[in-house]
């Protein structure tokens, strides 16, 4: 079992999460290439070697158009600041105004004289599925998380999430980190992240809108339900945009499981603490062992074939690790279904909410299920019609080697052969 362990004891931002990832790759030079041929409007990424307190690690920068975002969110050329540490703000923030006549006012200093524009979850939608070369899995994980982002924005201010408007370069900075999370996710296939509790610093925080407390009001409710707290560092540590990637990735929150560790990375901020101001990232093999997980269950006689497959779909998009339906003989001699979710136990009620809203059941059968699991890693394997990712199980006495299955049959579409 592959596992991925978050340390958040200094918080999470994206860029930090980009970060501490990127060093879980072999080749991070290539991801960052590749991040960069994806075509996210006017962004460019880059990486360099960081050392706080000692400890060396790895910091990501994100220029949208040439520029960085800067302290409260403003636009601001990195060569205008001599000492571009102090002068940032210390995690990237995604300001949002809820207004469509937003004016500037006082606040026109903020933006100097780069013209001020503002983007909608539609935009960003559009944004993502009409112009970025990134796997299908990976949009919908990034659609996921900005609708997190989104959904708290649109609390926090009142209005419909439809009306709610990010700041243009906090937008192109915040979609940018979370594509990055989202692919890094994608290459490294964990089948378990679990992570610390979070740190989110204290004090107050200065933005577009104001003096704010720390943590943020859209940081707050998204970090609902997610263990949390602060030990006195002035200053903001965790972000909405760190905040919402944690919520939809990890599956439990708490102390480090039992895992034999193979890779440690290492993602800075950018200010400086008394503490080494990094998130760290663990990847390695749990031991063999029995795991848990919840299945939910419910019948139903009155759905066509389109509506149920239109709640499987909403089900995996809100984390199932697997949906399935069955046959089934149900009362007054109808023929009916039974659909079965299987997720982790914190996701449970979430996938409850899930089959109440999109099926017509009345209830909802719960069971823990104790299960053994084998160990797995991934391997390239360089075959006559290129290379092929392969999944190798063992544990338990079995040994197994299985193809991924979506290199396969993007083999089979580019040679025009089968793939059997």
């Amino acid at each position: 079992m592959r596992i991925l362990y978050l340390e958040c004891a200094m918080g999470a931002a994206g860029d930090m999460l980009t970060a501490a990832l990127l060093e879980l790759l072999p080749d991070p030079d290539g991801f960052i290439n590749k991040l960069n041929s994806f075509g996210i409007p006017g962004v460019v990424y880059s990486k360099e070697r960081c050392v706080k307190q000692g400890i060396c690690g790895t910091k990501v920068r994100v220029l949208v158009n040439g520029s960085e975002e800067g302290e409260d969110g403003c636009v601001t050329a990195c060569h205008e600041h001599s000492n571009e540490n102090e002068s940032r703000h210390s995690h990237r923030h995604t300001h949002v105004h809820a207004d469509h006549e937003h004016h500037h006012g006082d606040h026109e200093h903020y933006h100097g004289e780069h013209e001020h524009h503002h983007g909608s979850m539609e935009e960003i939608e559009h944004i993502v599925y009409d112009h970025l070369d990134i796997p299908e899995k990976v949009k919908k994980d990034v659609l996921a998380v900005y609708s997190l982002i989104a959904r708290a924005e649109s609390e926090v201010h009142g209005v419909d999430i439809k009306d709610i408007h990010f700041h243009e370069v906090g937008t192109m900075d915040a979609l940018a980190d979370v594509v990055a999370v989202c692919m890094l996710m994608y290459e490294l296939r964990p089948d378990k992240i679990s992570a610390s509790a979070v740190h989110v610093g204290s004090g107050h925080v200065k933005c577009a809108h104001g003096v704010l407390p720390v943590p943020a009001p859209a940081t707050a409710l998204i970090l609902k339900g997610i263990p949390c707290y602060s030990s006195g560092i002035n200053g903001e540590l965790c972000t909405p945009t760190g905040a919402a990637l944690l919520k939809y990735f990890v599956s439990d929150f708490g102390n480090m499981p039992v895992m034999k560790v193979n890779r440690i990375g290492y993602g800075m901020g950018t200010k400086d603490f008394e503490t080494a101001n990094c998130l760290r990232a663990m990847l390695g093999e749990g031991q063999n062992m029995a795991d848990s997980v919840v299945e939910l269950s419910c019948n139903v006689d009155d759905m066509t074939a389109e509506q149920i497959g239109f709640a499987i779909e909403a089900l995996f998009e809100a984390g199932a690790r697997d949906v399935f339906t069955v046959a089934a003989g149900m009362k007054k001699n109808r023929p009916g279904t039974l659909i079965k979710v299987i997720c982790n136990k914190s996701d449970a009620e979430k996938m409850a909410v899930v089959l109440f809203k999109h099926t017509s059941t009345t209830g909802v059968r719960m069971n823990e299920c104790a299960r053994f699991i084998l160990e797995r890693e991934e391997k390239t394997v360089d075959t006559s019609f290129g290379e092929v990712r392969f999944k190798h199980s063992f544990g338990y006495g079995a040994d197994k080697l299985k193809p991924e299955y979506d290199d396969v049959a993007a083999l089979a579409k580019k040679l025009g052969v089968g793939i059997i």
